[in-house]
């Protein structure tokens, strides 16, 4: 946004100016709100009147660069600058120099890896976020926002089906089935009450795609479930948003006020005679409501919990009813399709699997944050090119857990495979909804085995006794190997569970919890066998298995490791080198943190 301010008792002249201050999760635990205010105070101080200043300064959706927060986009006269790990203190100095006397102030501004980050990447969903304020339904308008709406509403719904269809566009949830299909398979149910729901309950540990795309443009996911809903003859729709999100469901619910004020929601939307309702149900945060069956329970009042298929939802869903159910991410890609056209969406990605995806990029990596990618991007351009490598330039790339907590791990020898479902799946793990977590050399593949596992077995609802027993028995096993009690046959007994598990599940958790032992196994046996046989973790992680030896030529004799040792067990005297005493050692790694010459390892 841009307002003119002139000289005068409105203050200096500085043109026209526009400040975006991301307020993605990420920026608001960094303090973006404060640095919102510290803004307005500043520019208070030079006589600019208040609601000049609520024009011109922003609070937008994710920026893209987490690791970099808090950032700022300044627009002076169509210069745009951007400044990274903004605090409070320093709005002051950028108030003066950049904007009063349009000098930018270079020490804080992104470096060229902010640039290299965003330039790598397409953008379809994200075009918007972190550049309008994504609680003015007016700032959508203006950049082509339900246009897609009004050119569905003057098609038939079997066009509009049939434009989806060939768009290509497969479903962002998981399985990637496509979109198209789905509908098409719902409008042509024989019971005329039907419905949308819209999933927006993301979570998986480290995911925050679908939020981001919450905060950022939310009516860009209502948009998408107008038209869905036109398409297959629904007049209701639900957001299953889970109550830990209090800021995804403000945004949501003043979205929603905004487009029926507008006319996108009602009786009669534009005049078209079709009218539809968008509800939004509050979900308890359980991992399986991710699961549509057990979604659609919940929102009937239901504990819930999953139910065998078929039938399947576009039969029988809610309430009985045909049902569509798509996440945030599909539905957001729906309205720029109907109004950009088919091929325009499909000239992006793989053969197999159109368009862009997004993910949430953490772990041991250097630029942490939100990216938008084409499906068929290799996990090579993703780490290095996006990523930028390596969090620590001494440690080299091991790993990269894609799907969440159901997804596999996939090892550095397969870093050059393409991203897309088929690929992912063919190799043991999967695309979920985008998550992709980065480990290093420093990474215990047994370790992240077991957190996972950890994770899906506390979210199992227990309907299905191979999830509710099953995952338990593997966990078990898991512990005792990283706690040192590994036994010859563990791994076989753990292929052997998993590999029933997820024939005999109920539902997709149980299907999908074994994933990251069965693809750690895969491709680092070697690492399970020296937690069992050897009882060594190779990556020194697993606090049972670490073994303290000080380096008698490296050792400075300066006492300092057996001052800290809490156990006594490190043998000390003047001009001698420390000796530690295993059988004392209670692997703390105090003496490990204290040795600034890294003399312990």
């Amino acid at each position: 946004m841009k307002q003119k301010m002139s000289q005068g008792a409105e203050g200096p002249d500085i043109g026209d100016l526009s400040v975006a201050v991301c307020m993605g999760p990420a920026a608001v635990a960094e303090g973006g709100g404060e640095v919102i205010k510290a803004f307005h105070r500043e520019l208070g101080k030079y006589g600019i009147k208040a609601p000049v200043r609520k024009k011109c300064i922003t609070g937008t959706g994710c920026h893209g660069l987490c690791a970099k927060d808090v950032l700022v986009d300044v627009m002076r006269n169509n210069e745009a600058y951007t400044y990274e790990f903004v605090k409070p203190g320093m709005v002051g100095r950028i108030v003066r120099e950049h904007i009063i006397s349009n000098k930018p102030v270079r020490e804080w501004l992104a470096g060229p890896d902010y640039r290299e980050f965003h330039d790598r990447q397409i953008k379809i969903l994200l075009r918007q976020c972190g550049r309008i304020d994504p609680e003015d339904i007016g700032a959508y308008i203006r950049t082509g926002g339900y246009e897609g709406l009004r050119k569905a509403l003057s098609w038939t719904p079997a066009r509009v089906i049939a434009e989806v269809k060939a768009s290509g566009l497969r479903g962002r949830g998981g399985a990637g089935f496509p979109t198209g299909l789905k509908w098409e398979a719902c409008s042509r149910a024989g019971d005329t009450t039907r419905y949308i729901i819209c999933n927006a309950d993301e979570g998986d540990p480290g995911a925050f795609m679908d939020r981001a795309v919450i905060l950022g443009n939310p009516h860009s996911i209502i948009e998408g479930m107008i038209i869905g809903a036109y398409a297959i003859g629904a007049h209701e729709g639900y957001i299953y948003v889970r109550s830990e999100y209090p800021l995804s469901i403000i945004r949501l619910e003043s979205a929603i006020r905004q487009a029926r004020k507008k006319g996108f929601l009602g009786r009669n939307i534009l005049k078209s005679g079709f009218g539809f309702n968008i509800f939004i149900k509050k979900g308890a945060g359980a991992f399986v409501c991710g699961e549509e069956t057990a979604l659609m329970a919940s929102i009937e009042g239901r504990r819930g919990m999953p139910r065998a298929k078929p039938p399947f939802p576009v039969s029988r869903g809610l309430w009985g009813r045909p049902t569509v159910i798509n996440n945030v991410e599909t539905l957001a890609n729906i309205g720029g399709i109907i109004a950009r056209g088919a091929p325009w969406y499909a000239s992006t990605g793989s053969e197999k699997s159109r368009g862009t995806k997004l993910f949430s990029l953490t772990g041991r990596i250097k630029n942490t944050g939100l990216i938008e990618v084409p499906i068929g991007i290799t996990l090579r351009e993703i780490i290095y090119g996006i990523g930028g490598g390596m969090e620590s330039s001494d440690r080299t790339f091991k790993a990269v857990q894609t799907g969440g907590p159901s997804g596999g791990c996939i090892p550095a020898s397969h870093i050059d495979i393409p991203v897309d479902y088929e690929s992912l799946t063919g190799i043991g793990s999967m695309m979920g909804s985008g998550g992709m977590v980065v480990m290093d050399d420093t990474t215990c593949m047994v370790e992240m085995a077991r957190f996972f596992l950890d994770f899906t077995r506390r979210e199992s609802c227990g309907k299905c006794t191979p999830c509710r027993i099953g995952t338990r028995r593997m966990l078990e096993i898991l512990v005792r190997i990283t706690s040192g009690g590994g036994r010859e046959g563990d791994i076989e007994l753990l292929t052997e569970l998993a590999t029933d598990i997820k024939l005999s599940s109920l539902c997709g958790l149980g299907q999908t919890a074994p994933n990251p032992v069965l693809s750690s196994i895969n491709f680092f046996r070697d690492e399970y066998e020296a937690h069992i046989r050897d009882r060594i973790c190779p990556a020194g992680v697993c606090r049972a298995l670490r073994r303290y030896v000080v380096n008698a030529d490296i050792c400075t004799m300066c006492g300092k490791c057996s001052k800290v040792c809490p156990s006594g067990a490190i043998a000390w005297e003047k001009k001698q080198a420390a000796v530690i005493d295993r059988d004392k050692c209670i692997k703390c790694g105090a003496c490990y943190e204290a040795c600034r010459f890294n003399a312990i390892m």
